[in-house]
Parts: structure tokens; sequence; C-alpha cells
């Protein structure tokens, strides 16, 4: 039963990152700690990484 829906999930997985758009129409901006606007460039591929806990 496990590999079925592995398989099932994989192919969801697969569907979904396929019905997304190619490029973006405007540049990304967001705030970075200190609140200032950071914008990030179309002409190259970036990774966006969030931390969610606060120590």
């Amino acid at each position: 039963m496990k590999p079925k829906v592995l398989v099932l999930f994989l192919i969801a997985i697969l569907v979904v990152t396929a019905c997304g758009q190619k490029t973006l129409s405007e540049p990304i901006t967001l705030h970075n700690q200190d609140q200032k606007e950071v914008t990030f460039p179309l002409e190259k591929p970036t990774v966006f990484f969030f931390i969610t806990t606060y120590t």
C-alpha cells in the first residue's frame, strides 16, 4: 500500500510544479530584518530561505 501512496504523491507533486508560471512579470521586493526594501533580480535564479524560529 505504501509504494502506491508514494507514487501518487510524487505524481501530484509533478503536476503541481508543472502548472506554475515560467517567469515573473515584475521584480520581487521584500523587507529584510532592518526593514529595508530588497529587490531580487529576474535575470538570475534566487533561493529564498526563511527561518521561522526566534531564539
